[in-house]
């Protein structure tokens, strides 16, 4: 009977220990940056992952299927990730914390929490805006409102690795609507776009980086940029943010990405003598162009 009695209050005491949301910073020293997560070194095996079933388009969402539905794909689909050495995946908004932390109570892999701040239009007074104005009154104080109803919710939930605040945005300032188009040739004309355009969007995005910090001072906030485009700025006004995201699809070799990175970027968010911001591949690949189709 007493055995029973202290493993019964063994497990009382485990369960909310385990339940608990985890630890995550940047280490930034001498010795270099690294991820810490409770205590612990941790390297990104990420994958960037979405479940969409044959025969249906974007507008499915798994997490508006029954409780049995998510279950049985995240079964699924998290076991073969699991397999493959995943230890996290970038999940857009909408994934409800309970899958955040089923997700890593059963198969060990955190979530980063992307949030694509406004990059494929926003729904202001009542209208839909395809191109979002960052330089708007009313389109700062949606996002900074959606940004924060984030924060709130997904504070203490276990399994979150990290915020991450849109995807390739930059991009995003030369188009028109959410069609891909050709970036101007001339130099000029880019630096133009990003100091009129992508100036304010880096700045609210540091805004945002202070305001999720303020909420939730146990997970990083990143960023996810288009390669290295406009990245000076991203110096000068993101210097809140704790961790430089980019998709880069450079082929075989990453370039002059890391020298660049550096030299270039710093974060304030650090007081040792070595301040340059971590960079994370947020979306890697090779694209080849083949004769008949595009991969």
């Amino acid at each position: 009977m007493r055995k029973r009695f202290l493993k019964l209050i063994f497990l009382l005491l485990a369960i909310p220990i385990f339940s608990q949301s985890n630890n995550v910073e940047v280490l930034n020293n001498a010795e270099g940056m690294k991820l810490i997560v409770d205590g612990e070194d941790f390297m990104i095996n990420g994958m960037n992952w979405g479940y969409v079933p044959i025969g249906t388009n974007f507008n499915y969402s798994l997490w508006k299927q029954s409780d049995d539905v998510i279950k049985a794909a995240l079964d699924a689909e998290m076991s073969l990730l699991k397999n493959m050495g995943v230890n996290a995946i970038r999940q857009y908004t909408g994934i409800q914390p309970k899958w955040i932390t089923y997700i890593y109570e059963n198969y060990g892999i955190y979530t980063m929490l992307n949030h694509s701040f406004g990059r494929y239009g926003l729904t202001i007074n009542g209208s839909w805006v395809a191109v979002t104005d960052y330089r708007d009154k009313a389109t700062q104080n949606i996002l900074m409102d959606e940004i924060t109803e984030l924060a709130e919710t997904y504070k203490d939930t276990p399994g979150l690795l990290l915020f991450l605040l849109g995807n390739e945005n930059n991009y995003g300032l030369f188009w028109a609507g959410s069609e891909t188009e050709d970036f101007p040739d001339e130099e000029e004309q880019r630096r133009e776009v990003g100091e009129k355009r992508g100036r304010p969007m880096y700045k609210l995005m540091n805004d945002a980086a202070i305001k999720m910090k303020s909420i939730d001072s146990s997970h990083p906030i990143a960023i996810c940029n288009g390669d290295l485009l406009f990245s000076e700025i991203i110096a000068e006004e993101c210097k809140d943010v704790d961790i430089y995201g980019t998709n880069m699809y450079r082929g075989k070799s990453f370039g002059d990405a890391f020298e660049r990175v550096k030299r270039n970027l710093t974060c304030q968010s650090y007081s040792q003598s070595l301040d340059q911001m971590p960079l994370m591949l947020s979306t890697m690949k090779k694209i080849k162009k083949c004769k008949h189709f595009l991969l």
